[in-house]
């Protein structure tokens, strides 16, 4: 579960949108997928508003928003910056990566960016506003975010991948509104991906915030590769680095 690096170049919408096709097309014998749906750019709110209520107290989503120099805020107002930076992201995801929602009222929501593609060119910065947390974020916000935060999950996923960096599935979020959660929605957005990228050899890859979540990761096939630390909080921040390589199947392996 975290922001991706935002500072790199991708392919265009229209490419992208071909991928989105693609990636439903591979999955549709999948009786998931029948519920699944791709979010399309023009409904960016509704699902990030997903994001914003499952998200709301994470200590790792809040980092750059609960700062000392924001200590005079109001928590309506951090609500409110917080609510606008997953908005600025989801609508980065919907133009360059996979944002997939299931449930009758987009009751969770997953942002993936495929294989060799990422949110960080200066289209999508502009069109999403994610530059707008240039001046929105405090000095210390600042700090953490584009200077702490970002080049560390970019690196950890390096480190951790290897040459397999570009030809992995980065779950960057996914969440579940609070009176969806049980139903197994989480588990259908990952094994639709998953499922993809099994077919291709691919791994995935993604971030935890969460103890609890090593254990059901765990058993949707992640592994935990590696742990890192946020530190310019009063208490450090752990994640979880999580990795799900790609199961053969019984074709591949006779």
């Amino acid at each position: 579960m975290a922001a991706a690096s935002i500072i790199a170049p991708v392919l265009d919408s229209t490419m992208m949108i071909e991928k989105r096709s693609s990636t439903a097309d591979r999955v549709a014998a999948d009786p998931l997928s029948s519920q699944i749906r791709v979010v399309p750019p023009h409904e960016y709110e509704k699902a990030a508003a997903c994001l914003v209520e499952a998200f709301k107290d994470d200590h790792v989503v809040r980092y750059s928003i609960d700062t000392p120099d924001r200590g005079h805020w109001s928590e309506e107002e951090r609500y409110e910056l917080h609510k606008q930076a997953m908005e600025y992201v989801t609508y980065a995801h919907c133009l360059k990566g996979l944002v997939t929602t299931v449930g009758p009222d987009y009751d969770a929501v997953a942002l993936w960016l495929p294989p060799g593609k990422n949110i960080d060119d200066l289209l999508t910065i502009c069109r999403s506003g994610i530059w707008r947390l240039s001046y929105k974020l405090s000095k210390e916000g600042k700090e953490r975010f584009f200077k702490e935060f970002l080049p560390l999950l970019a690196t950890t996923k390096a480190e951790v991948l290897g040459d397999r960096d570009d030809r992995s599935w980065y779950l960057n979020y996914i969440g579940t509104k609070v009176g969806s959660r049980g139903k197994g929605y989480a588990r259908q957005l990952i094994e639709h991906v998953s499922a993809v990228a099994d077919q291709a050899g691919q791994p995935c890859y993604l971030e935890s915030s969460h103890d609890i979540n090593v254990k059901i990761y765990g058993k949707m096939g992640f592994s935990l590769r590696k742990q890192i630390w946020l530190t310019r909080s009063e208490e450090e921040i752990r994640m979880d680095v999580m990795v799900r390589e790609p199961i053969k199947t019984l074709e591949e392996k006779f």
